[in-house]
């Protein structure tokens, strides 16, 4: 089969498509014929491993899964012995470890069945940044009808699906974007959007009761002040930073922080959960909430998909179609 392979830790130029062979699912996985997958920082993160500090989990010297890719959609091709949930011909969608190849395997439990109103390419933009941003409204974070949450990075995969979920549970959303990106996170449901360039978060009046930072670049005293007195501030994934730690310091800083004052302030890395990707489905499946995608390439492209990604600024997710 042809995949996107990296023997080595580096930029995009050490991403080949080859042939390998096919894998075979052990008891608890499924062969999926991928069909499409999701492009996204994490994707990012394995092909870099940066932060250094991650290479604990991704592979001390070289990846442990030279295949890139984390999330995808297709039909089910094989199942392994236990597995009771699924059968072969059945069109699916989640996790995928390795999925910028024809053939990838994931574990059951991190598989749902697709969506029937989404095409492969929007379920494929849904598991990774989806669950991100369910995971991020949660808990103390979960806005209520008429608080006031302020989505930084609007315009991502992640800030999007952000800016959809805190709409459908009523909040008053602001979001955060670049100069040509205002139309855009308006259309996915925000009141107010903030052109970074042009304006601070904490100009105006306005302060708000949730805040979700997905751009990782703000220093944590400037989030705080643009929080109520008791609002939560939510740290998303560990963008920026050194190359050790990466952003996960200033999320650190903030976990450290919270006790000790009345604003609650945590950082988010998201886990792959089942009972998320059901609620996704269902979710997607009545309309209340819909993957954008900014663009697709074809699988031999995933090193012009990933420099797309860079750059910033997506409008959703980018996709590959395999």
């Amino acid at each position: 089969m042809k995949a996107i392979v990296q023997d080595a830790y580096g930029p995009t130029d050490l991403l080949e498509l080859r042939d390998i062979d096919r894998p075979v699912p052990r008891d608890d996985e499924v062969l999926v014929e991928v069909r499409a997958a999701g492009v996204d920082p994490g994707v990012w993160h394995l092909m870099t491993g940066r932060p250094h500090v991650a290479r604990v989990v991704l592979g001390l010297r070289k990846p442990r899964n030279p295949v890139r890719g984390w999330d995808g959609a297709g039909r089910v091709e094989a199942v392994g012995a236990k597995v009771t949930d699924f059968k072969p011909g059945d069109e699916v969608f989640g996790n995928c470890d390795g999925s910028f190849a024809e053939y990838a395997c994931a574990k059951a439990a991190r598989l749902a069945l697709k969506p029937a109103n989404l095409s492969f390419v929007q379920a494929a933009a849904l598991p990774v940044s989806g669950m991100t941003a369910l995971q991020a409204l949660s808990g103390k974070a979960r806005p209520r009808p008429g608080q006031k949450v302020l989505v930084i990075g609007a315009s991502g995969g992640v800030g999007s699906l952000t800016v959809q979920l805190a709409t459908m549970y009523g909040a008053e959303v602001t979001g955060v974007c670049g100069p040509t990106g205002g139309d855009f996170v308006r259309s996915q449901g925000a009141a107010h959007v903030i052109d970074y360039t042009r304006e601070d978060i904490t100009d105006g009046p306005h302060r708000y009761d949730v805040i979700v930072d997905n751009a990782g670049l703000r220093p944590l005293p400037l989030l705080r002040r643009a929080l109520t007195p008791r609002g939560t501030l939510v740290i998303v994934g560990g963008e920026g930073g050194s190359a050790f730690f990466g952003g996960m310091s200033r999320g650190l800083r903030a976990g450290l922080l919270s006790p000790f004052i009345a604003q609650n302030l945590r950082s988010l890395m998201s886990l792959p959960r089942g009972e998320d990707l059901l609620t996704l489905k269902d979710l997607a499946e009545d309309g209340r909430i819909t993957p954008p995608v900014d663009r697709t390439y074809p699988l031999a492209e995933a090193p012009a998909a990933i420099r797309h990604l860079e750059k910033g600024h997506p409008r959703g997710k980018i996709v590959l179609t395999v």
